[in-house]
């Protein structure tokens, strides 16, 4: 960046002016920056010359010195520009003011020496002064001829000397700005190391509170982890415990309206099987004829009357009884004991009567009403399906029909079966009693209007 010259500009003209005046008796001025910036401003001025000029120079910053000097040889007044840069001076600094020379040289015009100058062994006064002097360019001799070395010049002046005197004062000034830049030196570079140190203990120090604020978030996160897990746990056995009692309150009710419904089902299929027993045993009991004593004639060997049997009767050979492991006497005995005792079988012509009928109604109501066995509920399956029997099939078990009530037999000489069973073998000896083979085997007789042919 430019150097800025505008800032301080009346200052810096009026120093300028005072130098370049040779009535004033200000000769030198010293210029340098404000801080780090480019501006440019007046630090100090004086009437001492260059001896006084040398003591005010830093050697901690970039400066710029213009002082006026007397020519040794003709008298005349001589200016001199000096830029000075301290040792001090960090480089990227250095590189910035180094832009800045020309335009302070064409600010501080007039110059006849220009010098640059880091050291104080740049701007010994004696050492400026040779240089002003050769710089003149005039050595006044008012031609003289030189005397003839044969010729006695008389007597000699004083041999010269390299001695100068000793300036105390500029010594000590010296030693002592020396000393004082060194020991700012030495407390500038203490102090960066303990701003250092500070830094890196606080630096630790924060780390450490990080670390332990982490530990710390992180134990009570834990905790709330476990908290919250013993929490739902005790939650979910709570439900469960809920859910097993509601389950143990519930499964009675269930039970009961099962059974319940159950109960009302097997009462609706008892009424209907008790209408349809009481249909049949009215019918039965309004017969004529009774095929049951017939077929008690027909095992005797014993022809009935042509009166009693009608003559498209087919004869049938003689029933035998099956042996069937699902045939159990015991159980057979136990299950006539527990019953009433029945007659289901028509009454002859001659012995029917209003009053059989009406007791055989009841009893075999009552006997319905008091069945121990009861078959359990199933899903309805359609009619057209159950006990489907192939043409194959049919010439083998002969005849067969379907149960459409449950019947029990009154004596050996009977069937038995529930509703839906199948009865194989059917012999049809009369238009109101078959004979055929029930689902255990069994050989016997049972009412035509209980079953359907199939």
């Amino acid at each position: 960046m430019a150097v800025n010259l505008s800032k301080n500009g009346p200052a810096l003209t009026a120093a300028f002016k005072e130098v370049v005046d040779e009535k004033s008796n200000t000769n030198w001025a010293l210029f340098t920056y404000e801080g780090n910036s480019n501006d440019i401003r007046l630090a100090e001025k004086g009437d001492g010359g260059l001896e006084e000029l040398v003591e005010e120079l830093n050697s901690g910053k970039v400066m710029y010195a213009f002082c006026r000097v007397q020519d040794p040889n003709s008298g005349l007044p001589k200016y001199v520009l000096i830029n000075w840069t301290g040792e001090g001076v960090k480089d990227a600094r250095k590189g910035i003011c180094a832009n800045h020379v020309s335009s302070m040289a064409n600010f501080l015009k007039g110059a006849h020496v220009t010098i640059n100058a880091r050291g104080d062994e740049d701007v010994e006064p004696e050492a400026i002064m040779q240089k002003v002097a050769k710089a003149s360019g005039a050595n006044y001799s008012f031609h003289k001829e030189a005397p003839s070395r044969f010729q006695d010049s008389g007597p000699q002046g004083p041999v010269g000397s390299v001695y100068q005197k000793t300036n105390a004062m500029s010594e000590i000034k010296k030693t002592n700005k020396d000393n004082f830049w060194a020991q700012a030196e030495k407390e500038e570079e203490k102090r960066r190391q303990e701003e250092r140190h500070k830094a890196d203990e606080e630096r630790q120090k924060m780390e450490k509170e990080r670390k332990d604020r982490e530990a710390k978030e992180a134990m009570q996160r834990d905790k709330r982890d476990k908290e919250r897990a013993t929490q739902i746990d005790q939650q979910k056995k709570y439900q469960q415990q809920q859910d097993t009692e509601s389950k143990d309150q519930e499964k009675p009710r269930v039970e009961q309206q099962e059974e319940n419904q159950a109960a009302e089902k097997k009462a609706v299929k008892r009424g209907e099987s008790v209408e349809k027993v009481n249909e049949a045993a009215s019918l039965i009991s309004q017969r004529a004829v009774n095929p049951r004593e017939m077929f008690k004639q027909r095992e005797r060997g014993i022809t009935p009357s042509d009166s009693d049997v009608p003559s498209a009767a087919p004869a049938s050979p003689q029933p035998g009884r099956l042996q069937s492991p699902f045939l159990s006497k015991p159980v057979y005995e136990s299950e006539r004991a527990s019953s009433p005792q029945r007659q289901a079988s028509p009454v002859p012509a001659g012995s029917a009567s209003p009053v059989r009928a009406t007791e055989e109604a009841p009893a075999a109501n009552s006997y319905v009403q008091e069945t121990a066995y009861e078959k359990p509920a199933q899903p309805p399956v359609e009619e057209n399906n159950l006990y489907e029997v192939t043409p194959d099939e049919t010439p083998d078990r002969g005849t067969c029909a379907r149960a459409l009530y449950d019947y029990q037999a009154a004596d050996d000489t009977e069937i038995s079966f529930d509703p839906d069973d199948m009865i194989t073998g059917i012999e049809m000896i009369d238009e109101g009693w078959w004979r055929g083979f029930s689902p255990d085997g069994h050989f016997g007789m049972f009412p035509a209007n209980y079953v359907e042919l199939i």
